[in-house]
């Protein structure tokens, strides 16, 4: 007997298992007082509801290896679509709508879509752009079709939920998601079955998630997770590609009227969230026990007003690291974070990303440019030195979809298996912890040597009046300028010339005490430092280059 291992089939054994808990919950406006309302699916009901999508997309020739951009906001429909296509076996490919113009047409053209599953202001630019996705026959449009062709989503919903779906293995393509492009174009990582149920198994084990709890999303695609354990998701009332501009009011509303008992969400979500707790002297709900944050190091102001805003001393913010290409690979508390590490991060050690989660190996090698072909080529590096991040895991993806020479600079073979270059820098300590010192392609080489982007940024964070600062290099490796960037609190900006001169003393008065700083002999002010869509704290330093040419 073959055993499908297509991701969709844990939600039907969820439903099968608690058929009647709130899988899903979406706000859906206020009421005439200004309280939220919501909508909600229970698992059974998003089980049938995503059947019924299923079997409506294989009545139109949609099945295995079908390509289908998914492009909905967070909602009922896009998460019954997500598993309504794994369902058919076609391929789910996703794109951040925040990535800009030009990447986004870049990503879609690469892909070569069947067809788009999407709202129709993107459907009217796939038709304006249609010789640029000729392939494009299988369209869905979810909410109003005018005149381009194909079904809505409502007119899937009245197919049948008898739906019998393809058998498919775990190397079987399930998705296509593209990187948030903050070091360099975005490329698509290829997400097998397997490497799903990998991702869930190695989370619900290594958290201790107990089926029965309510998860706060602020990444849409965590309800993948969530109903793979059992977990309702809660989806915030929020634009998902701005979480730095999330309302912490809303967030608190939604932890409170469903009773969550985790939170997921980007490090911007929680800076606002901790602010607010510790300006309006708010605890948290008690049976909020867990926050995940990931995405980018979490300062340590952020973990100190989460901690102190949890509602119980067990209760922590865990940071796990990973990529888009493996996700999970480490993780760390904020109470280990605050007790044992901060003040060493403060001082230039870098960011402290915790152990290994089981059956994820790291090593640190030896920095190269250019492919590494096998692990034996690779050079490890002892305890404490500053090398290139590499790991194995279940859950690791195998390639970049249609990007061979991308995908041979990031993988290295190992027998049957093989490491994934993180593109990271970072050291191990000698109890097995990892320490994140910034991008391999954020190194700023100077003539005296290698700069590394987390170490330095974090002397300059020390001042009080520091939002956060981004290193960057100025002019030809190996003589570059090194150059930091300042980005203030709010209402810190130094708007005259007498206190930019005397910020600027004081930064410098902070790096010549470090000998990791003291070469740093330029500052300069920035309002707001360009950041990743996706995240919001991903600081994109390509885009500061210029721009600091131009003002020195």
């Amino acid at each position: 007997m073959t055993i499908s291992h297509n991701i969709a089939d844990r939600l039907s054994e969820t439903a099968k298992r608690v058929p009647d808990q709130t899988a899903v919950v979406v706000p859906n406006g206020r009421d005439g007082s200004g309280r939220a309302q919501y909508s909600q699916l229970t698992f059974k009901e998003l089980d049938e509801e995503s059947n019924r999508l299923a079997h409506g997309l294989q009545q139109m020739g949609i099945g295995p290896e079908t390509r289908l951009v998914l492009m909905v906001p967070p909602s009922l429909e896009f998460i019954a679509l997500t598993f309504a296509i794994f369902k058919t076996g076609a391929v789910c490919v996703l794109i951040d709508p925040g990535m800009g113009r030009t990447n986004i047409f870049n990503c879609l053209e690469e892909v070569e879509p069947h067809g788009f599953v999407a709202i129709p202001i993107v459907h009217v630019v796939r038709i304006v752009n249609r010789r640029r996705f000729r392939s494009a026959k299988l369209n869905v449009t979810v909410g109003r079709r005018w005149m381009w062709g194909g079904k809505t989503y409502a007119q899937l919903r009245q197919s049948s939920d008898a739906f019998n779906g393809p058998e498919r293995s775990l190397n079987d393509l399930a998705a296509i998601i593209f990187t948030s492009g903050s070091t360099g174009p975005p490329k698509g990582v290829a997400y097998e079955h397997g490497m799903f149920n990998a991702q869930v198994d190695l989370l619900q084990q290594f958290y201790d998630i107990q089926p029965g709890g309510a998860d706060l999303s602020g990444f849409p695609l965590f309800a993948l997770f969530n109903s793979a354990m059992g977990v309702t998701t809660v989806i915030p009332d929020m634009n998902p590609t701005r979480p730095a501009d999330a309302d912490p009011e809303k967030i608190l509303e939604a932890i409170r009227d469903h009773q969550v008992t985790q939170a997921y969400g980007s490090p911007a979500i929680w800076n606002r969230v901790g602010r607010y707790c510790e300006d309006k002297s708010i605890q948290l709900p008690e049976r909020l026990t867990r926050i995940l944050s990931a995405g980018a190091p979490v300062p340590a102001h952020v973990l100190k007003r989460m901690q102190k805003a949890l509602p119980s001393p067990d209760a922590a913010i865990h940071t796990p690291y990973g990529a888009t290409e493996s996700l999970p690979v480490a993780s760390i508390s904020s109470r280990e974070v605050l007790e044992e590490t901060a003040r060493a991060s403060a001082a230039g050690a870098g960011t402290c990303v915790g152990k290994a989660f089981p059956q994820v190996r790291i090593k640190v090698i030896k920095i190269v440019d250019g492919a590494i072909l096998d692990i034996d080529d690779a050079i490890e590096l002892p305890t404490f030195e500053i090398g290139e991040v590499i790991v194995r895991a279940p859950s690791t993806t195998r390639e970049y979809y249609r990007r061979p020479e991308a995908t041979a600079q990031a993988k290295i073979t190992d027998g049957d298996s093989f490491w994934h270059r993180m593109g990271d820098t970072g050291y191990q300590d000698d109890e097995g912890r990892l320490w994140f010192c910034g991008r391999k392609a954020h190194i700023v080489e100077t003539s005296a040597g290698r700069m590394f982007t987390i170490l330095c940024e974090a002397i300059f964070n020390e001042h009080p009046d520091v939002f956060r600062s981004a290193l960057i290099g100025i002019g030809t490796k190996p003589q570059q300028r090194p150059v930091i960037i300042v980005e203030p609190e709010e209402e810190c900006f130094p708007e005259s010339q007498s206190t930019q001169q005397k910020f600027t003393e004081e930064l410098l008065e902070l790096a010549k005490a470090n000998p990791i700083t003291e070469s740093i002999e330029t500052i300069l002010f920035h309002r707001s430092l360009p950041v990743d869509i996706r995240h919001n704290v991903k600081i994109f330093r390509e885009k500061l280059v210029p721009w600091a040419e131009q003002r020195l």
